[in-house]
């Protein structure tokens, strides 16, 4: 098992009417910008609750609406802008991940001076940032609880991701019924996105991570029971809270300390949205079983029929090769339960950007699971069509 450090610095607040745990907010000041996206929580009556608990703390808070589902470098420049004029003292985010990453970036492009881009760009470069306090919305990226954000510049085709331990959220409240309203296909892409966060660190080359394997084949179970329940009744809370749950548990780092790998599946689809805008879940669920199938090998194979016996349940008694197959069908087969589409082609891509896409990943993944080349990375995307 590799050295880690250990830090998971937020502080969570789970369940029903945590809502009132808002009011821990003051202790940054008295000024706060709310940013959320197109305007559902108003509709939803979250907005109202959260402006309620504000108000009742004698804080009060500007507003940044209309965050994108790729959130936008210009809503980062806007809300860093919107900071320095109102000497704002924390930012509140209200929604799932693009609402979070983007606070995220305005926290940090807060205090710097130059062109929040460079902080997309290089990470290291953020050298402080606002408190930032989430609200989730959206079981499905995990920012809730992590140190990621993920910003687009569409005039650039560029989606890219940027990483430090300054822009963790200080606190983070987790309703399961603030997920209610969450529509069926987004509630698909969601556990679709949920599950490739722990494939991205379930396969991976440490061999003795046994404990970290658990986990991940825990919360993959979880996903595969409870995806589909709360699609069927969108106001199963048991079902709600376990995919809640599940969502800041794949990327906190507590399934990836000590067995840590390079990301592959996701810097691919960044591409797929950088140049399609497409939802982040479903171009993850089109790309993963491809990817599986391209990678499955003789030096592989062993952890695909860990996979498929101890996720999927299948007959240890079968010849590897078939569980190995057999798994990745079943994957293939459980996102198109959901309703999610199987191919590029099904979400409008064809073959025209393709290549770009893959040059523009060319060297990146040389420490990946599977190392893969440019030229791989193209194949993968042109047996996804």
């Amino acid at each position: 098992m590799q050295n880690f450090n250990y830090s998971i610095p937020t502080k969570v607040y789970f369940g029903k009417g945590q809502i009132k745990k808002l009011s821990k907010i003051s202790q940054f000041g008295t000024k706060v910008l709310m940013v959320y996206g197109g305007g559902s929580i108003k509709g939803n009556g979250i907005y109202d609750k959260a402006a309620a608990v504000l108000r009742e703390s004698d804080v009060s808070f500007f507003e940044l609406s209309g965050v994108d589902p790729n959130p936008r470098i210009e809503t980062v420049a806007l809300g860093a802008k919107l900071c320095k004029e109102k000497e704002i003292d924390a930012v509140l985010a209200i929604g799932g991940g693009s609402t979070i990453d983007c606070a995220k970036m305005i926290a940090a492009a807060a205090k710097y001076e130059g062109d929040p881009w460079d902080l997309v760009l290089d990470g290291s470069k953020i050298k402080d940032a606002l408190p930032i306090v989430t609200i989730l919305t959206l079981a499905a990226t995990g920012s809730e609880m992590d140190g990621f954000a993920v910003i687009s510049d569409m005039d650039k085709n560029d989606k890219l991701d940027t990483a430090s331990e300054l822009i963790k959220p200080a606190f983070s409240i987790l309703d399961p019924k603030f997920t209610y309203s969450v529509s069926q296909k987004q509630t698909a892409a969601g556990t679709a996105d949920i599950m490739s966060h722990v494939f991205e660190v379930y396969f991976t080359r440490e061999k003795d991570a046994f404990l970290q394997a658990r986990m991940c084949e825990a919360v993959l179970k979880t996903c595969i029971k409870y995806g589909p329940a709360a699609m069927e009744n969108p106001e199963d809370y048991d079902a709600r809270a376990n995919l809640m749950w599940a969502s800041s548990l794949a990327i906190n780092g507590l399934l990836s300390y000590g067995s840590d790998v390079q990301w592959c599946v996701h810097p691919m689809e960044h591409e797929l949205s950088a140049f399609y805008d497409i939802t982040h879940g479903v171009g993850l669920a089109i790309l993963t079983p491809v990817w599986m199938e391209y990678v499955l090998s003789e030096a592989t194979i062993d952890k695909f029929v860990e996979f498929g016996i101890n996720v999927w349940g299948i007959d240890a008694e079968r010849e590897p090769r078939q569980i190995a197959e057999e798994s990745i069908d079943r994957t293939r087969a459980f996102f198109a339960q959901l309703g999610l589409p199987r191919t590029l082609a099904d979400v409008g891509i064809g073959e025209e950007n393709l290549s770009k896409m893959a040059d523009k990943l060319d060297g990146l993944f040389t420490d990946t699971y599977i190392p893969l080349t440019g030229n791989e990375v193209l194949e993968i995307y042109r047996r996804a069509l």
